[in-house]
């Protein structure tokens, strides 16, 4: 039985878009509530996030997209950073507190105290750029863990598995000509926010290093599986990660109001087994997996549940 981290904080829920938007804060009570009527909680071990440091920020971002941030944040009301995207009084800290949730997992999982850790955090960030935010994302929370692990504990090889529904742009711009991250993304095709090709394989020395699936409306449990076992696991197995970190975004489910895939809960947990074995293979069961998207609250919060359950059992 593997030991596996939990990282939460009620600021996370300051962050606030108006109501009626998707990403709201009920999506983390609803996970939230789901892990302790379920008895899962009483088996996470707590992992305590502090904002991150600009210094690991702005390996991402760039400074001025940083500063910009600050300097328009507001006391009060809300501030538009995109059509779907805006800033309240709590956002921009839940935004240095998500990244930072992510980093306290990573070091958690350095240091051998937990062999996995999900964060359930928001802002989500897999779509937000050096220089700009789009998406519901403010911070590239995953994008920042994995210069982190390589920065601060030497890692060498880190694997990227998104498997929102939405391509991760920003996450793939972060890398595309880095050969030392593969990202991996399965994601609705054509769909927002318009990238994700299958021609899009990185440049560079990076070619190769980025890998898109899209996949068509209505695909499900089955189609998921296959891809994850017949493209995923073989470029993994040559690969050979230090680390896998997951963009976990439940919004590909069959009930998920912004999409129109079929994954069920069932069919996320059995693609957890799937990273989780490349994880025992190469990178000694390592596994950081961070909240993106998923906005049917039932939807989530069991997809969540198994997704967790499969990451004790790793």
């Amino acid at each position: 039985m593997a030991k596996t981290g939990f990282v939460y904080h009620p600021d996370y829920l300051k962050h606030d878009m108006g109501a009626g938007h998707p990403e709201s804060p009920e999506r983390l009570r609803a996970i939230v509530a789901r892990l302790e009527q379920g008895g899962v909680m009483s088996r996470l071990i707590r992992i305590d996030p502090v904002p991150a440091a600009d210094e690991w920020i702005t390996l991402v971002h760039e400074p001025s997209y940083v500063a910009a941030l600050k300097r328009h944040a507001p006391a009060s009301g809300r501030v538009m950073l995109d059509a779907d995207t805006s800033m309240s009084s709590g956002s921009l800290p839940a935004a240095y507190l998500a990244a930072g949730g992510v980093l306290a997992a990573a070091d958690a999982v350095m240091a051998g105290r937990v062999d996995s850790a999900f964060c359930a955090v928001r802002p989500p960030g897999h779509h937000a750029e050096h220089n700009r935010a789009m998406g519901f994302c403010l911070f590239n929370n995953v994008a920042i863990a994995a210069r982190y692990l390589q920065r601060k504990h030497g890692l060498a090889r880190v694997l990227i598995v998104d498997w929102d529904v939405h391509h991760g742009n920003g996450t793939q711009h972060s890398f595309y000509d880095d050969p030392s991250v593969l990202f991996f993304s399965t994601h609705q095709y054509p769909h927002y926010p318009g990238t994700g090709g299958a021609s899009e394989r990185g440049s560079g020395k990076g070619e190769g290093a980025t890998i898109n699936v899209p996949m068509e409306a209505g695909e499900g449990d089955e189609d998921y599986l296959a891809v994850f076992q017949k493209v995923l696991v073989p470029a993994a197995d040559s690969f050979k990660p230090d680390v896998v970190i997951i963009s976990a975004g439940f919004d590909a489910h069959r009930d998920d109001p912004l999409a129109s895939m079929g994954l069920t809960e069932n069919g996320y947990a059995e693609l957890t087994r799937i990273v989780a074995g490349i994880a025992r293979r190469h990178g000694k069961g390592r596994i950081l997996s961070s909240l993106e998207g998923g906005y049917n609250l039932q939807a989530l919060s069991a997809s969540v549940e198994r997704h967790v359950m499969a990451l004790l059992e790793a």
